[in-house]
């Protein structure tokens, strides 16, 4: 976990993401990534210093089966409040609209979700479990499909809802964040959805892949790019907070 704690200090410091007295939603969804983000911040608050509370949030789409005893466990285990939400998300995008593309409207309804449900808990901050490569993946996403250069930043101030999404784990190796879960045998939840691993987003991880056989250090360069604040960085360090609305999700 040093190097995963080590992400998570680094990312903080950058970004100024947690400050003392906030009160952080972490949105776990019962993947590796967000489960991997709560234990890491349960073990952030003992030595950073930083007198902040967590607030674990589920948001049950309606698709079965789909089983929270075990993270609901686990958030016993690690003193963090638990809240599961249900939701009728997957019947209004496959019932009702009868989505073909459904995972834009899918990831645009599950942020207002989990943004309420978070100010409804009082918390200030929302933690999503986006790493290193969910940044790389959506910046080629919006080059190759939107025509633009963009991807989320790690500390964002969504100012109709006054509430900050922050993302902790920007810095982790997704290949990290899989070694990790092994590791500490966190209980992940399958996921129910018919669309999974059949999304556009799976399509630029394999092109990621063929491009990192020859070119090995492509995605520290892309990193790198984010950042470079002098040229064309997208990430402008220790710039917290920015005004505006995310528009794309893991």
């Amino acid at each position: 976990m040093k190097t995963v704690l080590g992400c998570v200090r680094k990312a903080d410091t950058d970004f100024d993401m947690i400050a003392p007295g906030d009160r952080v939603a972490v949105g776990i969804s019962g993947g590796k990534d967000s489960l991997l983000l709560l234990y890491a911040l349960s073990l952030y608050r003992k030595f950073s210093h930083k007198d902040f509370a967590l607030h674990a949030i589920t948001l049950k789409m309606g698709l079965e089966p789909f089983d929270v005893s075990g993270i609901a466990a686990l958030c016993e285990k690690i003193d963090v409040p638990y809240t599961v939400i249900d939701t009728e998300i997957a019947h209004i995008i496959f019932d009702v609209r009868k989505e073909s593309n459904p995972c834009a409207l899918c990831a645009k309804m599950r942020r207002g979700a989990l943004n309420d449900a978070a100010k409804d808990l009082g918390c200030n901050k929302l933690a999503l479990g986006h790493h290193r490569d969910d940044a790389i993946e959506t910046l080629l996403m919006s080059l190759l499909f939107e025509g633009r250069l963009h991807t989320f930043h790690p500390n964002t101030y969504l100012s109709r809802r006054e509430i900050t999404v922050i993302r902790p784990m920007i810095y982790v190796p997704e290949k990290h964040v899989k070694h990790m879960v092994r590791e500490l045998d966190l209980p992940l939840v399958k996921n129910p959805c018919p669309a999974d691993g059949h999304s556009k987003r799976e399509e630029i991880k394999q092109l990621i892949r063929t491009l990192s056989k020859d070119y090995p250090q492509i995605k520290d360069y892309m990193l790198a790019a984010l950042r470079n604040t002098d040229q064309y960085g997208l990430w402008d360090i220790v710039q917290a907070g920015r005004p505006e609305e995310e528009t794309v999700r893991r």
